[in-house]
């Protein structure tokens, strides 16, 4: 939620089986919160997966648009955006503006996206949020197989053989940065500043993964998670 101000609220929560309801709850949380009434809430935007199912909404805007739009505005020189979320990962090359100039995207399975990562962890036996610490100052492991399944088989085989969860995760890491790093470099590669967005972009082994396969930083701003969102926020200011 943007204000007239310019003051940015967030809330965060699971899609749940219900986009609509989950959107709902998370704009009542969000007026609570903030002490507005629904009456005084003047354009909305959706994006996301959902955000055709959101029908209060005044627009449905793609998560590509959005997200570029958002990291332009937490970090106004980044020209790629690198979007890892639950269910795709995606590459963009952004104007100064935060438009779209042009972008590559996996969804065709939960390779290198968060889904992945947490089908990983259950494997392993440890929560998502204990990757990032497990693997750090890991020597990774080759993780050959990208496919959800496979890579789960792998992982349970390198278990059995005795090979550390850390040097596992690092591998794990390493192998969706190479993916990442493959996209990025058929965008151009970064000529500016490079945005890391969405939910893993929490995960700082990702994070250093990134940045040491494409041998520049990698900048994780306090709202990435929530970047899609900030960038719906500003396109609806701009309707008004």
């Amino acid at each position: 939620m943007l204000n007239e101000q310019g003051e940015l609220f967030c809330h965060v929560r699971p899609t749940g089986w219900s986009p609509r309801e989950a959107a709902r709850e998370g704009m009542r949380a969000l007026l609570e919160q903030t002490g507005y009434a629904e009456s005084q809430v003047k354009k909305t935007v959706a994006t996301g997966y959902g955000r055709i199912a959101l029908n209060f909404a005044d627009k449905a805007i793609t998560e590509i648009t959005c997200h570029g739009r958002g990291a332009s505005f937490l970090v106004p020189e980044a020209d790629i955006v690198i979007d890892i979320g639950g269910q795709d990962s995606k590459a963009l090359k952004i104007s100064p503006e935060g438009r779209v100039l042009d972008f590559l995207m996996n969804d065709k399975c939960a390779a290198g996206t968060g889904r992945f990562l947490q089908v990983m962890a259950l494997a392993l036996g440890v929560e998502v949020s204990e990757l990032a610490d497990l693997a750090k100052d890991k020597e990774p492991v080759s993780i050959s197989n990208m496919c959800t399944v496979f890579a789960e088989t792998e992982v349970i085989g390198l278990l059995a053989q005795g090979v550390d969860k850390g040097a596992i995760v690092a591998g794990l890491h390493q192998s969706i940065a190479k993916r990442i790093g493959a996209m990025v470099s058929r965008l151009g590669g970064p000529e500016r500043k490079t945005v890391f967005t969405g939910g893993v972009a929490l995960n700082s082994g990702v994070q250093a993964s990134i940045a040491e396969v494409l041998g520049v930083p990698v900048i994780v701003h306090r709202h990435s998670q929530e970047a899609g969102a900030i960038g719906a926020a500003l396109l609806a200011r701009e309707m008004l």
